[in-house]
């Protein structure tokens, strides 16, 4: 196998090329970009890498998948989180493609691996590749075609230009150069050419001069023909026909009885094909017919992430999406024992940001939409005819429905503004299309046509089916018919005779058809009826058919050269006619529409899946009916929380991977899938659930506030408000948990975590100013209150002071750094002392003075008194969470007194003067300012010195500016 990539610059036409090569050759692309889209799929390793800097914004509903639209803002926004993605991205598909290769090695199934990526050259990717290719444009035509297709401004693609490689580099560092600038067949042709020099010996034969052959097989009840050649422009050139009729009646009403019998006419008319034309056919589209055939309408949108010129892969994909929403409608809707497959698609309207319009390539849009009719018929009509192909040494390239084949060929495009009926008329079953406003509005089948005439000739002449058809046919034509029974007795009947015992079965089969018509045209008759296929050209059959329509004779009529005219035979023997409209549109439905199945097993089980060119193993288990969430990784549960008003996600910790092996070789969810594939699937595991706390969140920064309480410094935990309720840095968040970041106490609050009983007819200072138990309190900031008592008892306080003290001397000797925290008496205490002030509360550092305090009596508690004491012990040990209080530090050095200064600072845009003191900090700034500080309402201060955020201790000059104001307030 060889490693080929394929490089040129921006709308050289590469992917017509990458297209061309995996459908001619048995090579595989693969395209850089769509396996970086793969590697963003949960499951990956990638992705896990992306789940640390992707913010929340870009998932999808489910919180697994990434939203592309929402990524592609975030983006665009942050040129940081670009570059971090690009570093995560870029290198994994390089290993990715490393490892394709090294599977495709293994595999031996392939001649080449061809790559394509942006920087092929600059990420030296010919250290993995056998070769380089150089798609040669010139830049007047590239130029031309990104402003045609792409809507890119002149200066634009000049930009593009001159950031991409130049011609030279190209042409120096790439081996092979195809020169793009002409046809595609010539671009072709110079690629069959690279190939045979190259001695190729695998390269499908299925071609003329390099140009692709298409192989058109129309599988009908009586005779199979066959069909090949290949579309010029807007002629189809048909190299080679070959009809071959049924040794026996394998086949009823559309539908295959016995594979071998019809597999071997299959082949024969295989074989006479390649001997006419001295080439190998390995590929054939196929049309289908069926006495159960389903349609479904319905509409589908695709909307872009922005403005976007819309491509014909755009439409295909559209096309895609069509269908598969109609099968599952159909499913959903599904009340017989059969199970369907598309085998056909029209498009009704297509739609460009909501409007009717034609066609769409080409056009700026923001969102594009369909209406499509998709049809269906039973699995065992699309196995069958699977299966007959297989039997003969063939794969199926496309399949459509035989009316949608027809219509193509019969009904231009010009003529579905009009209200026109298509009725081909087969040996098994009469199939219907119906066209109004320039669309395909209806198909319908009935299970009647040719062979219940061929029938009744049978009986009558009592002769076997294949003399039968003679009969019938050359009814047509000739005056007599000369026959022989199967008593070997010869006879001669005229022609009006035959014309007479088909009469009534004519009749019966035109008033069938004209029901449906009218049927499927809403109850009302059509303007025009076409007719094609050999059933149509029996006797009265276009008369018959005008009548029961209501229309004038002339309104109806049989469809065959007058319709082929852009059809050119090379065999001049074959005459144009009705019979041949259908297997011609077999092969144009080639170029319109890839429509196609594909078997494989999956966990011992065959299953068939449309192919839409994409396939992999997540379709098969998907159409397998495994279990989604069994194919990747599956998290434990999740937390979904808010905090400060954004939503945050905890996740579970994810569980194993699926273990999946193709062909009995590791593979993953994103494994290409080929025809036979052997697949098995281990289920995923569940990792566990999420826990997630407070102190982890990025938020939550340090984990203490300081304040000074009577002249003392207090440390209490930082806390967060949890859905209105204080919670300390160790609480597991829950789900849903509406999460507020507190930088500040209220003073209720630090009263109540430093346990103590205040003084409420004693006046509350904060900073000095009147305040009350609601009073904001932020870091540094100063309560001066009159302590009643302390609520805990002080043998605990004493104990977990001890017990703090121990913790302190070991780290002390761990860390070898100096503690100049030092424990101090109670406030209980330090009122049996006389330097106790009962006016402001303040305590006076009295620890080597400190005599025992004279035991009380003490009452004999109750048991509830006891376990209660013991259960308020143990929430205080397990939470840890009482403040810790430290002695304000005294410093005895005496400092000459400085002179009093007057300074004047800006706050808030208006002067304020400070007058009388030596020295001024932040803080004492609200002593000079209307600042209310009851006023918080859930928010916090925002302050700012000279545009900086200052501590609170911050020493002001003259001239600082200041802000102060409420979080989400503007000044």
């Amino acid at each position: 196998m060889q490693v080929i990539g394929i490089t040129g610059g921006v709308g050289a036409g590469k992917s017509a090329i990458l297209e061309y090569l995996e459908k001619n050759y048995k090579a595989k692309n693969l395209i850089a970009d769509e396996i970086a889209h793969d590697l963003m799929e949960p499951g990956t390793e990638c992705y896990e890498k992306l789940l640390r800097i992707l913010p929340a914004e870009v998932y999808q509903e489910d919180h697994e998948h990434i939203d592309r639209k929402a990524l592609a803002k975030e983006l665009f926004a942050s040129g940081e989180l670009r570059e971090e993605v690009n570093r995560i991205v870029h290198p994994a598909v390089k290993d990715f493609i490393r490892g394709e290769i090294a599977e495709q090695r293994k595999m031996e199934s392939l001649d080449y691996l061809i790559i394509e990526a942006a920087l092929l050259i600059e990420d030296h990717y010919d250290e993995i590749c056998d070769e380089l290719w150089y798609i040669y444009t010139t830049e007047e035509n590239r130029k031309a075609r990104l402003m045609e297709t792409r809507g890119y401004s002149e200066e634009k693609v000049e930009q593009i230009f001159k950031s991409q490689l130049s011609e030279e580099v190209y042409r120096q560092k790439c081996q092979v150069v195809i020169d793009n600038n002409g046809t595609k067949e010539e671009s072709f042709y110079q690629i069959a050419q690279v190939m045979k020099d190259k001695g190729e010996t695998k390269q499908m034969e299925q071609q003329l001069n390099g140009v692709p052959l298409v192989f058109g097989l129309d599988i009908g009840t009586r005779n199979v023909v066959g069909t090949v050649g290949y579309k010029q422009e807007n002629e189809f050139i048909v190299a080679a026909q070959f009809i071959k009729q049924h040794e026996t009646r394998s086949m009823l009403d559309g539908q295959i009885h016995d594979i071998r019998r019809v597999g071997r006419t299959i082949h024969g008319v295989k074989r006479q094909l390649e001997e006419q034309l001295h080439i190998k056919l390995e590929e054939t589209c196929i049309a289908a017919a069926g006495r159960v055939l389903k349609t479904v309408n319905t509409t589908v949108e695709y909307e872009y992430p922005e403005e976007t010129v819309v491509t014909g892969e755009d439409i295909h994909t559209l096309d895609l999406l069509g269908v598969e929403k109609a099968q599952q409608i159909l499913n959903e809707n599904n009340d017989t024992k059969f199970k369907f497959y598309c085998v056909g698609y029209s498009t009704v309207k297509y739609y460009l940001n909501g409007e009717v319009i034609s066609n769409l390539e080409g056009h700026k849009a923001d969102v594009i939409s369909e209406d499509i009719i998709a049809t269906f018929l039973p699995e065992d009509v699309v196995d069958g005819l699977y299966s007959a192909v297989e039997f003969a040494g063939m794969k199926v390239a496309n399949l459509t429905l035989e009316p949608i084949a027809a219509i193509n060929v019969a009904i231009p495009e010009a003529f579905r503004m009009l209200n026109i009926a298509l009725v081909d008329v087969g040996a098994g079953t009469s199939d219907i299309s119906i066209t109004r406003d320039g669309s395909i509005i209806a198909y319908g089948m009935i299970p009647s046509a040719g062979d219940e005439i061929t029938e009744a000739i049978v009986q009558h002449y009592l002769v076997d089916f294949k003399t039968a058809e003679h009969i019938k046919l050359a009814s047509t034509t000739e005056e007599t018919i000369d026959y022989q029974d199967i008593m070997m007795i010869q006879h001669t009947v005229p022609a009006t005779e035959v014309w007479e015992l088909v009469a009534p079965l004519v009749d019966k089969l035109t008033k069938d058809i004209a029901d449906k018509i009218k049927e499927l045209n809403g109850g009302n008759t059509v303007s025009a009826t076409f007719v094609v296929g050999g059933g149509g050209k029996v006797h009265g059959f276009v008369e018959n058919l005008a009548e029961e329509l209501e229309l004038p004779k002339e309104r109806v009529a049989l469809r065959g050269e007058e319709v082929l005219q852009e059809i050119h035979f090379e065999q001049p023997e074959i005459k144009k006619d009705p019979l041949l409209v259908t297997p011609i549109g077999i092969c144009l439905n080639y170029y319109d529409q890839k429509n196609n199945f594909i078997f494989v097993r999956f966990n011992g089980e065959r299953i068939k899946l449309y192919d839409n060119s994409r396939l992999t193993v997540v379709d098969a288990a998907l159409q397998a009916g495994f279990p989604k969430e069994e194919l990747f990784p599956r998290r434990g549960r999740e937390i979904n929380f808010i905090v400060n008003g954004r939503k945050r996600i905890a996740r579970g910790d994810a569980g194993e991977a699926a273990i999946i092996l193709v062909n009995g070789r590791p593979g993953n969810i994103n494994t290409p899938l080929e025809p036979n594939m052997e697949i098995v699937i281990e289920p995923s595991t569940a990792g566990e659930a999420a826990v997630y706390r407070l102190e982890q969140l990025e938020e939550y920064g340090t984990s203490t506030l300081t304040f000074e309480v009577n002249g003392k410094k207090v440390s209490c935990p930082k806390f967060a408000e949890v859905n209105g309720s204080l919670e300390p840095p160790y609480y597991e968040i829950q789900e849903n948990d509406d999460v507020e970041m507190r930088g500040f106490y209220t003073v209720g609050q630090v009263m109540e975590f430093m346990d103590v009983e205040i003084d409420m007819d004693q006046e509350i200072l904060v900073n000095n100013k009147p305040a009350d138990l609601g009073t904001l309190v932020y870091e540094n900031f100063s309560i001066d209150w009159t302590v009643l008592a302390y609520r805990t008892p002080l043998e605990e306080i004493q104990q977990a002071d001890e017990a703090e003290q121990e913790i302190d001397e070991t780290e002390k000797n761990v860390t070898d750094e100096p503690e100049n925290v030092e424990q101090i008496e109670t406030e209980a205490e330090a009122q049996n002392t006389d330097s106790a002030d009962s006016t402001d509360g303040t305590v006076t550092d009295n620890t080597s003075e400190l005599e025992p305090e004279p035991k009380e009596e003490q009452r004999e508690l109750t048991q509830e008194e006891l376990e209660a004491k013991y259960l308020e012990s143990q929430r205080a040990a397990e939470n840890d969470i009482r403040p810790t209080i430290q002695k304000k530090t005294e410093v005895q050095v005496k400092v000459p007194e400085q002179a009093a200064k007057t300074i004047s600072v800006m706050v808030n845009g208006a002067p304020v003067t400070m007058s009388g003191k030596s020295s001024y900090i932040f803080v004492e700034v609200f002593d000079k300012i209307n600042f209310n500080l009851n006023e918080a309402k859930g928010r916090a201060i925002v302050t700012k010195l000279n545009g900086e955020i200052p501590a609170y201790t911050a020493e002001l000059n003259d001239g600082d500016v200041i802000e102060i104001y409420w979080e989400n307030e503007t000044l």
